[in-house]
């Protein structure tokens, strides 16, 4: 299991970014490489309701404020 390193606020702007990008790629009838590079907006979301960052494992980040 990945350890905790997004806190609670961290959370909230990735969660709301990543289901704005998804929902502009659903409610807009656009085509080509920009309109499906809206769906980059998984990688926020997943990762602020997982509460884990891979690359803030990598690089030694941690925004939560629990003990280390």
């Amino acid at each position: 299991m990945l350890k905790t390193n997004v806190g609670s606020t961290d959370r909230i702007l990735r969660v709301v970014l990543g289901a704005g990008l998804l929902i502009w790629f659903f409610f807009d009838n656009g085509s080509g490489p920009w309109h499906y590079a809206k769906l980059i907006g998984l990688v926020p979301l997943l990762t602020g309701l997982m509460s884990s960052c891979p690359l803030y494992s990598l690089f030694g980040i941690n925004t939560c404020p629990m003990k280390r």
